[in-house]
C-alpha cells in the first residue's frame, strides 16, 4: 500500500510542478509580448523624430546615408520593417 500512495504523491508533484513551469512561460510569453509593443508616447516621439529627418533630408541638410541609418534605427524602434 506504501508505494501506491507514493506513486500518486509523486504523480501530484509532478503534475503541479508542470502547471508551475507553464503558468511561467504564459507569463514570459505576455512579458514578451509587452516588451515588444511600442510606448505610445515613445511611438509619437519617434514618429516626430522621423518626420524632422525627412523634412532636413528634404532641405538636403542630411546625407543619404546618415538618413538611411537613422531611419533604419526609428524603424527598428518602432518594430517597423523597413521597406
Amino acid at each position: 500500500m506504501a508505494r501506491g500512495r507514493e506513486g500518486i504523491a509523486k504523480r501530484a508533484r509532478e503534475k503541479a510542478r508542470i502547471q508551475r513551469q507553464e503558468a511561467k512561460r504564459i507569463r514570459r510569453q505576455a512579458l514578451l509580448e509587452e516588451s515588444t509593443q511600442p510606448d505610445p508616447d515613445d511611438e509619437a516621439r519617434l514618429m516626430e523624430e522621423f518626420r524632422l529627418l525627412s523634412e532636413r533630408r528634404a532641405a538636403s541638410k542630411v546625407s543619404e546615408s546618415t538618413y538611411e541609418a537613422e531611419r533604419q534605427r526609428i524603424f527598428a524602434e518602432l518594430g517597423i520593417e523597413p521597406g
